[in-house]
């Protein structure tokens, strides 16, 4: 009787199991049907500026002007593309400078410090940046170059901010990938004696290329979505520069197009399809980036032995033709010559840059002249590191990585130190406690706080239970199968998705179709569906980190699956979960584009009486204070310091939680 009735319990437990798999399967969903519907609404509101205007004309045509009706998007697009290269150019070398230096050169007591603190660039708010580059970078630019730019705003302050805004990634991606590298690849060309040096260069960097490279795309990934910065710099003007590698011109970029036009727009217009238009073409390009990177980090991990996720049908496709490619005969010809053609390749690439650079400051002529005496230079600099004494060469290498690193970790201090040193002389009790007057030039910025942590606080109650849940699904739940990686797809391209384009999700289904207006639960919805990725991911690692072994004596002693998951496996990932969320509610706090068309106003002297009307937010706050009034100097640097002050926070009880968990992990 005995056995009969434990037969019947644990054929109820696992019943209960499987119904619980089905619950967790059906919220994982969510991601599905998140990014189905922001595709779907997108590609829906862009049908009437295509049918109009004609696919043709719309993505050809070379005037943007919505005043008189045209709409042609490739000064809009040019534009995006110009300031994401010069981000690049600025990011890559820097970022992968300062991860050899933070892997290879750095003294090992260093190396758990720097990068943590290269990764608070990414804690620093988009609208920060963008309020730094209008007050600091802008009218530095203007200063030094006088006869090029009249106001400063141009492609280079574009190019720079973001590509300081790309820095993290491109350090964090680089270091992983050479740090990756076996330690079996350094002392075998260490024994053969080859320098430290002539290690990195020859065997490590090589050998990590394919993660560097993947840190590059990412790095364009990140450029080319953000919103808030470029547009507060760049002088959002949809010209071409002339010439068109003229750094000093005004641009525009999509996202800057979006941020200023989206707000004046008239609901069902052409002009309102087509920056719909506009952000499809924005999502495709990121999401084509996305996946370019992800392939490249899964063939990376294949390479070093790791399982890593399956790749779907297309990267399989890619990956055959990459290798058939690699095999053919013309292929190994140009292999066997790989140094030759990279050599002169580069010296091309390197005249005809400072050619062009040089052409805006002098005669084309004489430009020629001195772009073919910086190239001899600087081919003559590299030819002197490789054949003279190794002794030498390391040690000035290595003193210009450290350089390098110093200048970033310089940046740093200077953008926190600038914000904080103009910004707490503003802070007040007033300040912070009073409703602003005089369009912000006046008062405080209570309503403002208040309102942003009531968005964080409606964020992280949408996002953490649906996050962690299918997060749970993922680790413990799935099988590998088609399902599963549809799903995994889908939270990676709604991790990739720019936050603009979550604002105008949210502005045309919660704010326009369902009626909601500019409410705080629209922001909220919206701010959920962009951190949830973020929240999924860090919840499957954490409870995959959890030894097998604590699951197996767990059902040993007869509890069932779930049983095990809840009282056991999440107990155990608890600090990781946490510092996950942390980290995704912190960027929730900063973000500025998604607000801005769904929950945000720049000026309310009370706070929102219910969760259907709009609310004062910092970064909301910051950019109205910066770009549309005068005179609020001391309110800017305020609310600016207000706002790191609480993102920064976030950020550091976050890394304060992971270390703590750290020390206290005993598998």
């Amino acid at each position: 009787m005995e056995a009969y009735q434990h037969g019947l319990a644990k054929r109820s437990s696992a019943e209960k199991d499987q119904i619980i798999k089905y619950i967790l399967t059906a919220v994982s969903a969510v991601a599905v049907l998140a990014i189905f519907l922001i595709i779907l609404f997108i590609a829906y509101n862009s049908a009437d500026a295509f049918a109009n205007v004609g696919i043709l004309e719309f993505l050809f045509g070379t005037t943007w002007d919505p005043a008189d009706g045209i709409y042609g998007a490739v000064p809009v697009i040019t534009g995006t593309i110009l300031v994401t290269l010069g981000a690049v150019a600025f990011a890559v070398p820097v970022g992968v400078g300062c991860a050899i230096y933070i892997s290879e050169v750095a003294p090992v007591k260093y190396r758990n410090i720097l990068k943590p603190v290269c990764e608070v660039f990414a804690g620093i708010p988009s609208v920060v940046y963008g309020f730094i580059g209008l007050v600091v970078m802008v009218p530095i630019i203007q200063d030094i170059f006088s006869g090029q730019t009249v106001y400063g705003s141009s492609w280079l302050a574009g190019s720079l901010l973001l590509g300081v805004m790309a820095l993290p990634t491109v350090i964090s991606v680089s270091e992983d990938a050479i740090h990756a590298v076996p330690q079996s690849y350094r002392e075998a060309s260490l024994a053969m004696g080859a320098s430290k040096w002539e290690t990195t260069i020859k065997v490590i960097v090589p050998a990590a290329i394919s993660g560097i490279s993947a840190a590059a795309i990412l790095g364009i990934g990140r450029a080319i979505g953000e919103t808030m910065a470029v547009m507060m710099v760049t002088g959002n003007n949809p010209v071409f520069p002339d010439p068109l590698w003229n750094i000093f011109s005004v641009i525009t970029t999509i996202t800057g197009t979006l941020a200023s036009e989206m707000p004046e727009v008239v609901f069902g217009s052409v002009h309102y399809s087509a920056l719909f238009a506009l952000a499809l073409i924005l999502m495709i390009m990121v999401l084509f980036i996305n996946y370019c990177a992800r392939v490249v980090i899964r063939r990376t991990r294949r390479r070093f032995g790791e399982d890593g996720d399956k790749n779907g049908r297309l990267s399989a496709i890619i990956g055959r033709a990459a290798d058939r490619l690699m095999e053919s005969p013309a292929f190994r010809k140009m292999a066997a010559r790989k140094q030759e053609i990279l050599r002169a390749v580069g010296a091309v690439l390197l005249f005809v840059f400072a050619w062009m650079m040089l052409s805006l400051f002098t005669d084309g002529l004489i430009a020629m002249v001195a772009g073919i005496a910086v190239t001899v230079a600087v081919i003559g600099i590299i030819r002197y590191l490789q054949t003279g004494d190794s002794k030498t060469t390391q040690e000035l290498c290595h003193g210009s990585l450290g350089i390098l690193m110093a200048m970033v970790v310089m940046i740093l201090v200077i953008i926190i130190g600038y914000i904080f040193i103009n910004g707490i002389p503003a802070l007040s009790w007033e300040f912070l406690t009073e409703s602003p007057s005089r369009m912000g030039r006046e008062g405080g910025i209570f309503p403002a706080i208040v309102g942003t942590l009531e968005l964080m606080a409606g964020t992280i109650a949408i996002a953490l239970p649906l996050g962690i849940i299918a997060g749970v699904y993922l680790a413990e739940y799935s099988a590998d199968n088609r399902w599963t990686r549809i799903i995994r797809e889908a939270i990676d391209i709604l991790n990739g998705t720019p936050s603009i384009v979550f604002g105008l999700f949210g502005m045309a289904m919660f704010v326009q179709m369902m009626g909601w207006g500019r409410s705080m639960i629209a922001g909220w919805i919206t701010l959920a569906l962009m951190i949830l990725p973020v929240i999924i991911r860090t919840t499957e690692e954490a409870v995959i980190t959890v030894p097998h072994e604590l699951r197996e004596a767990s059902r040993a002693m007869g509890a069932s699956k779930w049983q095990t998951t809840v009282k056991v496996v999440l107990p155990a990932a608890i600090s990781g979960i946490v510092t996950g969320s942390i980290l995704a509610l912190g960027r929730a706090a900063g973000e500025t584009a998604p607000i801005m068309f769904t929950a945000a106003v720049g000026f309310s002297t009370s706070m929102a009486g219910s969760i259907f009307e709009p609310v004062m937010a910092l970064p909301y706050h910051l950019y109205y204070l910066s770009m549309e009034v005068t005179g609020a100097t001391t309110q800017q640097y305020g609310t600016a310091c207000v706002l790191l002050i609480i993102v920064l926070s976030m950020f550091l009880f976050a890394s304060w939680i992971r270390y703590r968990s750290n020390k206290k992990i005993r598998w």
